[in-house]
């Protein structure tokens, strides 16, 4: 008789070390990781030249690029391994949190913003980023010192939640008028986006967006093809800059560029991001069933996070932020090893060397981004809404109330935001910082507070700008 095979290994419960599982199935699942940030780390910079060549007619043909901001996604994950000692499974992609920024300093058009081009533009916004991005080292160090309880007293969700719905809101307009280009692509990708969320199953329940853009644009190419048109008469898709793009190159990094009123724009909306990150923490924590607010330290992931946002806008790539997608996946796969993550990161920057890809990414139709900001710019704000719900804040009280009504007429009212001379030099607080400064200020002088973090830790993991369905990633 031959010798008794070897049983095959079984898992029972979450896997901390893919090395178990071989390289092949390695390599499988850091390509899952891609999959899940894709379609929303490469849908930021699509949507900010949809901004800037609204307000200026003129293409980003450098800076806030789909390689560059692949490229920022992949090293600014490895990066942030380092600083959190390479213990907590996240994935650093592209942050929703900043598109409103973006859309004013695209719309800017007094002092030296005044003529000036798409592309330098971009620059200055890339400036604000990198300084927002030094904000959560100052954040990082004060929890250090103090301890988180301390710190989040004066950023409860009364005041995040509502500055939340703000950069959602401020967006809607954009979304309706990059749709009008071709409603029937819009609605077919904005339909998809929701069949998936809502019913989608396994991975393709996390991917709703990527989904969303793919069959989209597998139509628009069909429609090209038969020599359907826009209704101005435009073609749909536009193959030029796939023909006279290379095979291999390196990604077009150009150095941020800094202006006060830029900074102003960008550096409040960092309160947001801040509170996503500690939310994404929280979310991470549960689904693994380990503490990283203790170990390694919240302090250490935000300055990973902080750090890895501002190198990305020092080279001229948009805000990173960890991923609640990446989060999803690992409930779904209960493959917890931050080695599998970091994988994705280095398949990430190496699309980023690939040009040719990138020009297949710039031939999206507007009307498609624009049937994907119909949803997410609301479920931006809805978001923000569910942050206010779940961390169960009492609009009965006459303090919260008033706390949420101030930052929504700011940040909402104040369209062309406030502008002021020191030292002979024109700065621009805009909407968003003046609610920002409203909210905080309210909610460090009026009396009742009534936040603690850590008493209700589903609120507290619920504080992230999701995009893909929630539900897939509670237990």
């Amino acid at each position: 008789m031959g010798k008794n095979k070897e049983p095959k290994k079984q898992f029972d419960g979450p896997i901390t070390d893919a090395r178990t599982l071989g390289w092949p199935k390695m390599l499988l699942l850091g390509l899952q990781h891609l999959f899940a940030m894709f379609g929303a780390t490469i849908l930021v910079p699509i949507l900010v030249n949809g901004y800037f060549f609204a307000a200026t007619g003129e293409n980003i043909s450098k800076g806030l690029t789909v390689a560059v901001t692949l490229f920022c996604a992949g090293f600014g994950t490895l990066f942030f391994h380092l600083c959190s000692k390479f213990k907590v499974p996240a994935f650093l992609g592209s942050s929703f949190a900043f598109l409103g920024g973006f859309s004013t300093i695209a719309s800017l058009d007094t002092g030296i913003y005044a003529g000036m081009g798409a592309n330098e533009k971009v620059l200055y916004a890339c400036g604000g980023v990198v300084v927002a991005g030094l904000l959560y080292l100052i954040l990082a160090l004060i929890i250090m010192l103090v301890g988180v309880n301390r710190v989040m007293k004066f950023l409860p969700p009364v005041v995040t939640g509502p500055i939340i719905i703000c950069i959602g809101l401020s967006l809607a307009g954009s979304a309706i008028s990059q749709a009008s280009n071709n409603w029937l692509l819009a609605i077919v990708a904005l339909a998809v986006i929701i069949i998936f969320n809502i019913w989608g199953k396994g991975m393709f329940k996390i991917i709703p967006i990527l989904m969303g853009v793919v069959i989209a644009y597998v139509l628009a190419v069909i429609l090209n093809a038969c020599g359907v048109t826009n209704p101005d008469g435009s073609k749909i898709i536009d193959y030029a800059a796939v023909t006279s793009a290379s095979w291999v190159g390196l990604p077009a990094f150009r150095l941020a560029k800094f202006d006060l009123t830029a900074i102003f724009v960008m550096a409040p909306i960092a309160i947001a991001s801040m509170m996503e990150h500690i939310g994404d923490m929280s979310a991470i924590s549960a689904t693994v069933g380990k503490n990283f607010i203790s170990d390694p330290g919240l302090h250490r992931t935000l300055l990973g996070d902080g750090l890895a946002t501002s190198l990305s806008g020092m080279f001229g790539g948009p805000a990173n932020t960890t991923y609640g997608e990446n989060t999803g996946v690992l409930e779904l796969s209960k493959v917890h090893d931050p080695r599998v993550i970091r994988l994705a990161a280095v398949f990430a920057i190496v699309l980023s060397f690939i040009p040719k890809f990138s020009g297949v990414i710039s031939t999206m139709p507007a009307s498609i981004i624009g049937g994907v900001s119909f949803m997410l710019y609301g479920m931006i704000s809805a978001i923000g809404v569910r942050n206010v719900v779940e961390n169960k804040v009492d609009l009965t009280k006459s303090r919260n109330l008033i706390i949420a009504g101030v930052i929504f007429v700011c940040g909402l009212g104040f369209t062309d935001g406030i502008t002021f001379t020191i030292a002979g030099k024109s700065i621009t607080l805009t909407a968003l910082a003046i609610a920002a400064i409203a909210g905080i200020f309210l909610n460090a002088i009026l009396p009742g507070k009534d936040y603690v973090f850590g008493a209700n830790p589903e609120g507290d993991k619920s504080r992230g700008i999701y995009v893909s369905n929630s539900d897939s990633k509670k237990k």
